[in-house]
This record gives C-alpha cells, sequence and structure tokens, in this order.
C-alpha cells in the first residue's frame, strides 16, 4: 500500500474533532451567514493544508414565491474554488457542499455521540464528513511525489440542498476545464456508490381565484384552493403513468380565514425522472393540467421553476471510472460496487456538462436529512484512503484519463 495512504491510520480522533465544530456551525441552504462561516472555516484549512489559490464568488439571490406570487429573494452564500496546478496534465474537479437541510430555525443543532463509532448530528453525514474527506485525501496525496502529474479543483457551492441554483452555471464551466469528477456525497445506506441517478425538477404553482364572503357572497367567489386541490390530484394521477417518473407535492398553503372565499393557494412539487425524454413528457402534461384550471371561470394558475438536473446515466468514460474505484477499494479489503438510485447531486449536474464522475465518495452512514442523521466514524479515515489511492493511481496513468475538453 502506498504510504500516504497507510499514513491516514491514526487521523480518526483529529478529524472526529473537526467534524464536531463544523457540524455544531448551522449552514441551512438558506443561512447565508452560517454557510459563509463553514465555507471561511473550511477555505482557511484547505489553505494552511494545501498551500492552494483560493477564490470565493457571491452567487445570485435564490427566488422563492409567496402565495400571493410575489418573489421572495434570499440571498445564498459564497462558493468557493481552490486550485492547484492548472498545468498538470490531468485536471481532476473534486466538489461538495457547504450547506444542509437544516434550516437555522432548527431544533437539531447539536452533536450527540450514539456509541464509539456512531456520532448523531446535522450535516455529520451529508455531507460535513465528505467535505472532510476531501481535504484529508488531497493533503496526503500531496506528500506523494506523484502529486506533480495531476491538478485539481476543489469547488465548494453553498445551495446543493436546494438543488444548486446559483452554482448551477459555475459547475457547468468548471467541468468544462476538467476531465474526470469526484463528488463526496455520503455513501448509499448500504456503503455502496451510486450510480445512475434520476433527474429532478422543482416548481411552483400559484393560483389565484376571486376572493369574497364566504356567508353573504359565496357564490361570487372562486376558491383557490378547491382548485389547487383539483391541480394535486391531477399531478399525482401522472405517478404510474410513465416509467420511473415520480411527483411529488411537497409544501401547500393558501387562504387566510375561514369566512372568506380564498383568492390565493399555492403548492410546490418536485418531479423525478428517468430518462432524459421524460422532461418533454412532463412539460406536456403540466402544460395540459394548467390549460384546464385556466380555463376555469376566475382561475388563474401560473407555474414557476423547471429542470434542474437530467438524469445521470453511465456511458463507458464513467463506467472506466467506476471500475477505477472498485479496484482500489478491493485493494483497500473493502470491496464497492454501484446502484442506480433515486437521488440526484451535482453529479448529475457534471455529467450532463460532459464530466464523468463518482458521486458517493464521501462518508458512511444514515437517517440523512432528519433528525436522526449519523456518521459511522471510521468510515472518515476509510473513505479517505479510498480518495487517496484513488489520486495515485490516476497519477500513474495520467495520460489515460484525459478527454478533449474545451482548454
Amino acid at each position: 500500500m502506498a504510504r500516504p495512504v497507510s499514513a491516514l491510520s491514526t487521523r480518526e480522533k483529529s478529524l472526529t474533532e473537526s467534524l464536531i465544530r463544523l457540524s455544531e456551525i448551522n449552514s441551512g441552504s438558506l443561512n447565508s451567514v452560517g454557510v459563509n462561516r463553514v465555507g471561511a472555516l473550511l477555505s482557511q484549512w484547505f489553505c494552511q493544508s494545501l498551500n492552494c489559490q483560493h477564490q470565493s464568488i457571491d452567487l445570485p439571490p435564490y427566488t422563492l414565491f409567496n402565495t400571493d406570487g410575489s418573489r421572495n429573494m434570499q440571498p445564498l452564500g459564497k462558493l468557493h474554488l481552490l486550485r492547484q496546478r492548472p498545468e498538470a496534465p490531468l485536471q481532476v474537479l473534486l466538489t461538495g457542499h457547504l450547506d444542509t437541510v437544516f434550516p437555522a430555525d432548527s431544533g437539531f443543532q447539536r452533536c450527540q455521540w450514539l456509541d464509539k463509532e456512531l456520532l448523531r448530528g446535522p450535516g455529520v453525514c451529508d455531507m460535513k464528513g465528505g467535505l472532510l474527506v476531501m481535504l484529508e485525501a488531497l493533503s496526503a496525496f500531496e506528500q506523494s511525489p506523484l502529486a506533480q502529474q495531476i491538478g485539481w479543483t476543489v469547488l465548494l457551492n453553498p445551495d446543493e440542498e436546494i438543488g444548486s441554483p446559483g452554482s448551477a452555471s459555475i459547475l457547468a464551466n468548471e467541468a468544462e476545464k476538467h476531465d474526470l469528477g469526484l463528488i463526496y456525497e455520503p455513501a448509499l445506506p448500504n456503503g455502496q456508490l451510486a450510480g445512475e441517478r434520476k433527474g429532478s425538477g422543482n416548481f411552483t404553482a400559484i393560483i389565484a381565484g376571486v376572493a369574497a364572503h364566504a356567508g353573504r357572497e359565496h357564490h361570487l367567489g372562486r376558491n383557490a384552493i378547491c382548485a389547487m386541490a383539483e391541480y394535486i390530484t391531477a399531478l399525482d394521477q401522472l405517478n404510474g403513468q410513465r416509467d420511473g417518473v415520480t411527483i411529488n407535492v411537497g409544501v401547500v398553503d393558501g387562504g387566510v380565514t375561514t369566512n372568506q372565499v380564498p383568492d390565493q393557494a399555492r403548492c410546490r412539487f418536485n418531479i423525478r425522472t428517468r430518462i432524459r425524454a421524460d422532461e418533454q413528457w412532463c412539460q406536456q402534461q403540466l402544460q395540459i393540467i394548467g390549460q384546464r384550471l385556466n380555463n376555469k371561470e376566475g382561475i388563474t394558475l401560473n407555474l414557476h421553476g423547471g429542470f434542474g438536473r437530467s438524469p445521470k446515466l453511465l456511458d463507458p468514460a464513467h463506467l472506466a471510472l467506476f471500475q477505477l474505484v472498485t479496484e482500489c477499494s478491493e485493494e483497500l479489503g473493502v470491496p464497492l460496487s454501484w446502484e442506480p438510485t433515486g437521488g440526484c447531486c451535482d453529479g448529475n449536474n457534471l455529467s450532463a456538462a460532459g464530466l464523468p464522475n463518482v458521486d458517493t465518495l464521501g462518508v458512511l452512514g444514515g437517517n440523512i436529512h432528519s433528525n436522526r442523521e449519523f456518521i459511522r466514524l471510521p468510515s472518515l479515515v476509510e473513505r479517505a484512503r479510498l480518495s487517496t489511492l484513488i489520486l495515485l493511481r490516476l497519477a500513474e496513468q495520467p495520460e489515460t484519463w484525459r478527454r478533449e475538453r474545451m482548454q
């Protein structure tokens, strides 16, 4: 085993201390202050350990639609780029997100030991543990003379958990400059790698009706909530009509008081797709359903949003990279395989931009996106060893992994 890999065996205690520090800084996607604290701390650690170039980038605000259709512009945290050897023969893009799904007012803010190997806490698995794996692997890799064969960029974005709306263009731009990607989302619950991933679209539907007194002039009103109920029912009936396509209505609100016919209603929903052609089919169905609602007297529906992540399919370049990862895992005595998943991540974005990538190189744990989220702490070192070995194997034959790309 290469010396940089074996040297990682004593690092679990230090990594755990750093993980607790990171995880107890709230970095919900719309808590830009907390996201920036995490980004500043991690960037400091990267620069101190790796002596790399650092750039922070302001992103445009995130648009949320209120029930009345007005826009609520939410600031996002900064995106960070850290670079080393942009002139090297092989260029590798490593990505991870700073944000979590836990808002600033969440009741889940502190870490708690479950036993000597399991730690529960916000973002410990998804994906602050993965960010530390990335840093640790690069620090170990830089100790090898082979490091000169690889140039790398670390991209830390603040908005992955809401679909990377502000960072999508930067992800695509960086994908064009690199030969392959390594992403530090957590492993699947069984410890394996995610292979093919579904695509995703997020939508907000706003329905306007006509307000009226619920007793005196009920007949003059046009109930926006009832119209929304019809719309949601039609959305739900699309489930099962096309293989692999699912529609989930996640947020519904409307109205002001019970003695008024409500003239406002809003729903937010997500669509998952299996292949790119599913997007066109979904758009057609949404248009049909929307037109039916808009034909009702006094009812107006406006739909916002779209598909932000296309399905990730495994072409030969992806399969070759996955094969390398599994060979490295076998060498370390923890063999891995890959399997499809309905989840999506920035690996979808990079794949759509033509960059082959493996996107579950982070830690092992479970119950992510809940207040029971936990990490298996030995996986911090295990996954750092895996990524270090992957980088070393790439550096042994950089010309094998180069692809045609924009310079």
